[in-house]
């Protein structure tokens, strides 16, 4: 009963929202026709993660040469702030994932442009905010607001709003906002793939992102080890990437070469 109660407010969601109609279409097919594809690989990549996969504080070693400082020693007073409105959030989102990654890769970089695909609390934007705001650049995130909870207006609120001024939100599905920040900037220092994550729309996505990575540009993909979308890319582009056990979960980081 809990489960037709969230796919109905799902659905309604999406109804209120006729930004989002494309995307309802797109998930009515899949649902349909290719329900089972998202996970396509799944077995593989898992094993295949496991074999190679290194602690956020080796990657951080050996891609950027840095000693991991966790986000408490970084940047203690914004942290506890982030955390009380996190905290003070009424509905329920994903958690931080790896801060350190994503503001290191900023930092490596020098990143003055960066995309990022999903949101939830904004702990990711969090984390690239704090390094572009010292080079005046900017953030660009696509968004689908959790359409069960209701809860559009508390995307993003752990981003101070010191910050803000360095964030653009686009609050579409990643088919109709990736586009749209395509046509604001052309190229990124840094990608954050966390939205989408059956195989089809993570293949989409990274075929449309990698592209616009600069030569020496950073990418990451959260959650690789749901299908094996992130692996097949690689093996596709003759890339070497570095696979980051993150509680549990793996993440997926390379240079552009």
């Amino acid at each position: 009963m809990n489960e037709i109660l969230r796919i109905s407010k799902t659905f309604f969601g999406y109804l209120k929202r006729p930004r989002l109609y494309p995307e309802l279409g797109r998930k009515i097919i899949k649902n349909i026709f290719s329900r089972n594809a998202a996970f396509r690989g799944k077995e593989k990549t898992f094993l295949w993660a496991s074999a190679k996969a290194i602690s956020p504080e080796e990657a951080l070693k050996i891609l950027f040469g840095f000693e991991m400082k966790p986000f408490s020693e970084l940047f203690p007073e914004e942290l506890k702030a982030a955390q009380q409105k996190e905290k003070s959030c009424p509905i329920k989102m994903g958690g931080a994932g790896a801060l350190e990654l994503i503001y290191s890769a900023c930092e490596f970089t020098h990143a003055k442009n960066v995309v990022e695909t999903g949101v939830a609390y904004g702990w990711s934007s969090f984390a690239a905010l704090l390094s572009l705001a010292k080079r005046n650049g900017t953030l660009y995130s696509s968004d689908m607001p959790y359409l069960d909870q209701n809860g559009d207006q508390y995307v993003g609120c752990v981003v101070p709003e010191k910050l803000k001024s360095n964030w653009k939100l686009f609050r579409h599905a990643d088919k109709e906002s990736l586009p749209k920040i395509f046509g604001e900037a052309h190229e990124f220092d840094v990608v954050h793939y966390d939205s989408d994550k059956a195989y089809e729309g993570m293949s989409w996505a990274y075929s449309q992102l990698y592209p616009r990575l600069r030569a020496g540009g950073v990418f990451i993909s959260d959650d690789i080890n749901d299908n094996s979308a992130f692996q097949d890319f690689c093996e596709k582009n003759g890339i070497e990437p570095t696979v980051v056990d993150f509680e549990g979960k793996f993440v997926g980081i390379f240079l552009k070469n």
